[in-house]
């Protein structure tokens, strides 16, 4: 009886012997597999830029905006809370 398994590319046969216990050896490919070649980092990433798409000029102000405006409410509510818990504790 023999089956066969696949690690790391080699193939391991494991053979039932008369009475004995599984043997196991490792045989190397006959074949050597052509890897595919692989493309180069910078190709990759210039591939993938292809397919990037960048915000025009007025969706940057506009979110721009946006990110300002809630960082000044931000400010400005833990500023009135900050004096409020003051008052408080000088109140107590």
């Amino acid at each position: 009886m023999v089956t066969y398994s696949y690690q790391h590319g080699s193939v391991f046969i494991l053979e039932k012997l008369e009475g004995n216990m599984a043997k196991e050896s490792k045989i190397k490919s006959a074949k050597k597999v052509k890897k595919a070649k692989k493309p180069s980092y910078l190709k990759e990433v210039k591939n993938e830029m292809k397919n990037v798409s960048f915000p025009s000029a007025k969706e940057v102000i506009k979110y721009t905006l946006a990110t300002i405006l809630i960082v000044l409410f931000l400010v400005g509510f833990f500023l009135l809370l900050s004096a409020f818990m003051s008052w408080l504790k000088e109140a107590i």
